[in-house]
């Protein structure tokens, strides 16, 4: 019997050896550890090459449609429309529209029905103001008052004669506040008898003087010659804003407006332009 306790008390003592000094029983009434939340991991490495993936998807498309437009097309020339779906392409104030699968191109004006504004004729101010603003007016030929209230910038023609009729009421424009900026946009081209009398007021000492005489009809010397004249830049602006006759006014604000108007009417024009974009 005492060879049996002696036994059974070794047993005890090796398996509490085995039992780890700072070991407890865990007690009823104890509560579980708190088990902390893992902390909040860092957004995934490829989030941002997805972001990158996307845009890169974004330039494929242009990329896929620059293969149905013109030859000489950028992706710069291509934009998101308002519509989902359909990119806007815009060429200086040439502006059109095409469906993001390249079937389907759009000529048209995109009207926003809620304001009732025609958000592609918006397009083509902006545009027109943008590149007649890369012209200095050391490059035109101006005719301003002293305190003028409304410049507008004219694509003239000498051999036009509406453009001719509206030159001879320039004296009441001015006093009705009107500033003109003459640009020159000889309808019939390069090298023709109208261009080379645009190029002759150019070189003419007192260009003002020289612009007001040949739109009389007065003779000129087309054979004077004075190096680099402004007449092709301006005729490439002309196109380039979609002028299709002479004259063509342009007002501050990039409105087109096509063709002669009497001086009174012109300015009731521009006020009313003026008052549409407040």
């Amino acid at each position: 019997m005492n060879r049996l306790n002696s036994a059974a008390m070794l047993t005890i003592v090796w398996t509490l050896a085995q039992v780890p000094a700072n070991a407890q029983a865990p007690a009823n009434t104890q509560a579980p550890a708190t088990t902390q939340a893992p902390a909040p991991s860092a957004a995934p490495a490829d989030a941002q090459a997805s972001t990158a993936a996307q845009s890169d998807d974004a330039k494929d498309v242009r990329v896929a449609l620059l293969k149905r437009l013109p030859p000489g097309s950028k992706l710069e020339d291509l934009h998101p429309s308002p519509i989902p779906g359909i990119y806007e392409f815009s060429q200086g104030t040439d502006v059109s529209y095409i469906t993001v699968d390249g079937k389907y191109f759009i000529d048209g004006n995109i009207y926003d029905m809620d304001t009732r504004a025609n958000l592609t004729e918006a397009l083509r101010t902006h545009a027109r103001v943008a590149l007649i603003g890369a012209v200095p007016e050391s490059q035109m030929v101006i005719f301003s008052p002293d305190k003028p209230h409304y410049t507008i910038t004219v694509f003239t023609d000498v051999d036009c004669a509406y453009c001719r009729k509206l030159h001879s009421e320039i004296a009441e424009l001015n006093r009705l506040g009107v500033r003109v900026r003459y640009v020159f946009y000889p309808r019939t081209g390069p090298g023709t008898e109208s261009w080379h009398k645009a190029e002759a007021v150019w070189c003419a000492a007192n260009r003002n003087e020289a612009l007001t005489q040949a739109k009389a009809g007065a003779v000129m010397d087309l054979t004077k010659t004075c190096g680099a004249t402004p007449v092709a830049r301006e005729f490439e602006l002309g196109q380039a804003i979609g002028v299709r006759g002479t004259p063509a006014i342009v007002t501050e604000a990039g409105d087109l407006i096509e063709g002669y108007m009497p001086p009174h009417d012109l300015l009731q024009q521009l006020k009313t332009l003026q008052v549409a974009q407040r």
